[in-house]
């Protein structure tokens, strides 16, 4: 269905848009759409950051008893 879109097509829905919302109301939804993306970002590398330093300081618990049982 979307294959036979072609470049009028594009323009037609974009010119349809434009009237529909103004150019004001356009920008700010894709500002808002920019600062969204980038919040999304820097959660993501928050994240494995996150996760890096957890797996640095993970240490084994393990009670003496139960690694001693694990050797025999």
């Amino acid at each position: 269905m979307l294959n036979n879109i072609g470049l009028p097509g594009l323009l037609l829905i974009a010119v349809v848009v434009l009237v529909l919302f103004g150019r004001g109301k356009i920008s700010s939804l894709m500002g808002e759409v920019g600062k969204g993306i980038t919040s999304f970002k820097k959660g993501v590398s928050d994240g494995k950051e996150e996760l890096e330093n957890t797996a640095e300081v993970a240490k084994d618990i393990t009670p003496e008893e139960e690694k001693d049982k694990d050797k025999v």
